[in-house]
């Protein structure tokens, strides 16, 4: 029985076959209602299909609504009217994203390389045992730098340049190092060198730290070991056989040492010469033996390790001398042989620049280059090239395709002992002229070895000569003191041995006019301050609108605003006996700037004859006297005293350096045209 009704109710389904579910139903309560058996069956929202799938549904006449199953939703996605917007509105997302990618990749090549921090603002060079005294012992230390990073952030400074302050003997200023991987005890411990770096990287600074590599102090333990032919140390320094006999040494060469006399010097213990470069208390490395240089580059590394963003390797000239060890040629070839023993009086052929030398750097350049792939911590490589060639200068950024430092310390400014507009156009031009193409320059006008610029040129000379710094191109460098126009000091009583000609410039700084100009609380300090520090200090010239460090403030910040200075073209106008004249400009932007430097007496410049199409009038963006700023000048006549500089604002769209008239007197360092309307730097102008 039960069986007999199973099949009927099946052969009743089959006969009436299956509701299709319309999505949602508004009234659930019609779920429980029996279908009306009244209804049609071609009513749409009630098809039927058989179980057995011989029946196809049927959509005619159905509208889209929400809830559809996919059967009825592929009905209508095939449609033209749905199918034709999509794919429209898929091969518009594809283009887009091409457009995109496109435009990135374009924006990317064409775009010049960002400036790197040591492009962006000025370093300032510190020499350590003059900057600031925290222990009270008078000499300054590494915790009285990082007392002062307030004031140093202030000047807009991006990078510190600390001078040497390696545990070593007070021989020739520090520079004959003891240990490498030592802080001497007078500046602190290597705690207070880790704070330090912590601590200038804080303000969003930079460190670089001098290098020497070249020498040692003979009381390095290296020497020691050298001396007493002790395994690898053997020939870490360079010895050669000569004849001492009654306290007489025959040299085995007529070489001569940097501070003169023989640059050979016996020693007791090994019955040999060794060679020095420097003081006989500084040996020469041999950096012929591999050892020697792996030894040198591990301590880059571990000043790197340190969290060091650079180095300045100094005396790097030095570092092979001939193995041949022939005579040098005399300067005066009449002099008598034995009577010549001044440094300047030899060519010195076979004791600098020998082949090899640049191949050192290379290497020192690789181990820069291995800390630099971490994104945003470039390690800046600079060398001193003191008294080099401007040819042999030039070697130093490297070849085309080897790179070596960055640049070579452009000291020629600091090598004048007056000033006029011929002189230091001279050497503007010939750092630029002779510069190989895409590389950086570097202006200084002094430094720890030679004498300050008041002392040398005059106080009138201070705020005009920061201006030529601020206004060239490339990155000025400022030695600690000129931003307030500090002077020499005079030494006495010295139980140190120095070069006097380079002691000058290394008096404390002037912070205040208190004891010791607020270098110091001690009550003697190891070099005295200039006599004119209670009129020449930070705390004064904060408080005056028309001192040298108000001013040299706002170069440093119109430098770091202006992308025509830091970017831009240099344009040479005029120069003579006493002024020098030349424009910044930048392709995009509608203005140039021009600057005007007096560095004779009294002129009046008429700056028609210069430009043609210059306006009668235009206005001074900064001036070394600060009551001109903002006020207007007529250019076909501007008076100017002596050491005064303007820079002054000429709005228009006729750049120099596009000018026929022009195009060999202006430069560039990194070539690149600014786009106001996307506000971004571009290359293919």
């Amino acid at each position: 029985m039960a069986e007999d009704e199973s099949k009927r109710d099946s052969l009743q389904m089959n006969r009436k076959g299956c509701q299709i579910n319309n999505g949602f139903v508004q009234n659930e309560d019609n779920l429980e209602q029996d279908p009306d058996p009244g209804i049609s069956q071609d009513n749409p929202r009630h098809s039927t299909l058989g179980i057995d799938g011989s029946q196809e549904p049927n959509f005619q006449g159905i509208q889209p609504y929400a809830g559809m199953p996919k059967e009825v939703l592929f009905q209508f996605s095939g449609q033209a009217c749905y199918r034709l917007p999509r794919e429209i509105l898929f091969w518009l997302t594809i283009a887009s994203v091409l457009v995109l990618i496109g435009a990135t990749v374009a924006i990317i090549v064409i775009s010049p390389k960002c400036l790197d921090w040591w492009q962006e603002g000025p370093m300032y060079q510190i020499y350590p045992r003059s900057f600031k005294d925290s222990d009270k012992d008078g000499n300054g230390d590494l915790k009285g730098i990082q007392d002062k990073l307030d004031y140093i952030a202030t000047l807009n400074v991006k990078t510190i340049w600390i001078t040497s302050f390696y545990k070593s003997s007070l021989k020739d200023f520090r520079y004959g190092i003891e240990d490498f991987r030592e802080i001497d005890p007078i500046f602190g411990t290597m705690k207070d060198f880790e704070n330090l770096v912590a601590a200038i990287h804080d303000k969003g600074i930079k460190l670089i730290i001098d290098f020497i590599p070249n020498h040692t102090s003979d009381k390095h333990t290296w020497f020691q070991l050298s001396r007493t032919r002790v395994g690898k140390y053997t020939d870490y320094y360079i010895w050669h056989d000569c004849t001492h006999e009654d306290g007489t040494t025959t040299p085995p060469n007529n070489w001569l040492s940097v501070y003169g006399n023989s640059s050979w010097h016996f020693d007791e213990v090994r019955n040999q010469c060794y060679f020095h470069q420097f003081m006989k208390e500084q040996p020469d490395l041999n950096f012929r033996n591999p050892d020697v240089q792996e030894e040198i580059k591990e301590i880059i590394q571990f000043w790197l390790a340190k969290g060091v963003d650079g180095f300045s390797f100094d005396a790097v000239k030095f570092l092979l001398e001939a193995t041949h060890l022939r005579d040098e040629i005399q300067v005066n070839k009449t002099q008598i042989p034995g009577t010549v023993t001044h440094y300047s009086e030899l060519y010195h052929d076979f004791t600098t620049t020998q082949v090899g030398m640049h191949n050192i750097v290379q290497g020192f350049r690789q181990i820069m280059d291995q800390y630099s792939r971490e994104p945003g911590r470039y390690r800046f490589m600079g060398i001193e090239a003191y008294a080099e060639s401007i040819d042999r200068t030039m070697l130093y950024y490297g070849l085309p395709f080897i790179q070596e430092a960055d640049f070579p310390f452009n000291n020629y400014l600091t090598m004048l002992d007056t000033l006029s507009g011929n002189s230091v156009y001279e050497v503007i031009t010939s750092w630029m002229e002779n510069m190989p193409e895409g590389k950086w320059p570097n202006w200084m006008i002094g430094g720890p070895d030679s004498s300050r610029l008041t002392s040398r040129l005059g106080n009138e000379y201070v705020n005009m000569m920061n201006m030529l710094l601020f206004t060239l191109p490339g990155t000025p460098i400022t030695y600690y003191g000129e931003e307030i126009g500090m002077g020499n000091t005079l030494a006495s009583n010295l139980n140190e041995s120095y070069d006097i000609n380079t002691l000058l410039s290394k008096s404390p700084m002037q912070w205040d006019n208190s004891s010791n100009a607020g270098f110091s609380e001690a009550s003697h300090i190891w070099l005295p301050t200039s006599s004119d520090y209670h009129t020449v200090n930070v705390e004064v010239q904060k408080t005056q609108p028309r001192s040298a460090l108000k001013l040299y403030q706002e170069l440093s910040l119109l430098h770091a605003n202006e992308l025509i200075l830091n970017r831009g073209w240099f344009c040479h106008l005029r120069n003579d006996s006493h002024s020098v004249v030349y424009t910044r400009e930048l392709d995009g932007i509608d203005k140039v700037f021009i600057v005007v430097l007096n560095f004779g007496e009294s002129t009046l410049l008429n700056l028609q004859e210069m430009i043609s199409d210059l306006p009668i009038r235009l206005r001074i963006i900064l001036s070394t006297n600060s009551t001109s700023n903002g006020s207007e000048v007529d250019t076909t006549g501007i008076y100017l005293n002596k050491g005064e500089g303007l820079i002054l604002q000429h709005n228009t769209k006729n750049l120099l350096h596009h000018r026929t008239a022009f195009r060999d007197r202006c430069f560039v360092s990194n070539r690149a045209c600014y786009s106001s309307v996307f506000d971004i730097l571009y290359t293919l102008c």
